[in-house]
């Protein structure tokens, strides 16, 4: 019996660690052998049992995913989670095998899962099939929490200044974030860059023209440096 990659989840955030062990449920060779809402807990967790595979958000009250990271004794590898950019070199300092920016896509949270295999090459990881990778949701940080957004619902993401608003149809969600970053995470076959300022659902698409896209009766500018780009993938 193939021996599978234990993992526990640390955050103090109920939706963060529901969303990381959503991910760890599916992929096969994974086992989530537990979560911890507090890094006091997780430490009383991880001396009485060896953990492969520790995802640990850095910013907790009392002790801190760093300090934790730093006190333990047992060889276990760490993925650190956080929503601030700012706590990466922090995280780097301890070794961590990666450094997840939240909201985390399961593209991402996939390439810290294989990061963790090339050390390990004896584990090997079940990873599903490429039809299955899309995410059906990402999660965003809006009104002091973790909001989840059903991609096939967003219309289009528009960026204004250091904030991003996500249109539906029925909301608008609005967080502090960069629009390259969201044009990583969002799939590609479904989402495309039409100038600095947005993304759109090529599902949402009513017409176009080479300078305007309209989705949900609002016409959005193709701008010159996406034009070509944008004009082919809609042949």
């Amino acid at each position: 019996m193939e021996k599978k990659i234990t993992c526990l989840v640390v955050d103090d955030e109920p939706m963060a660690r529901e969303i990381i062990c959503s991910y760890i449920a599916k992929i096969d060779t994974l086992e989530l052998v537990g979560t911890c809402k507090n890094g006091m807990e997780a430490f009383k967790r991880l001396q009485q049992q060896s953990i492969d595979l520790l995802f640990l958000d850095i910013n907790m009250p009392e002790l801190t995913g760093i300090s934790l990271a730093k006190a333990l004794e047992k060889p276990t590898q760490v993925i650190f989670t956080t929503a601030y950019r700012e706590y990466a070199l922090d995280g780097f300092e301890v070794q961590a095998l990666d450094y997840l920016l939240k909201p985390i896509s399961f593209e991402r949270f996939l390439k810290a899962i294989q990061k963790y295999t090339d050390l390990h090459p004896t584990e090997k990881t079940s990873f599903p099939k490429e039809s299955n990778l899309a995410p059906e949701a990402i999660y965003i940080r809006a009104d002091r929490k973790m909001v989840k957004v059903d991609l096939a619902e967003l219309l289009y993401v528009e960026s204004t200044g250091d904030y991003l608003k996500f249109h539906t149809s029925a909301k608008v969600w609005i967080t502090r974030d960069s629009l390259s970053e969201y044009e990583e995470k969002l799939p590609k076959n479904s989402f495309l860059r039409i100038h600095r300022s947005f993304i759109i659902n090529l599902q949402h698409i009513q017409a176009y023209t080479h300078e305007f896209i309209e989705i949900h009766n609002q016409a959005l500018p193709i701008s010159r440096s996406y034009k070509n780009e944008v004009l082919e993938k809609l042949k």
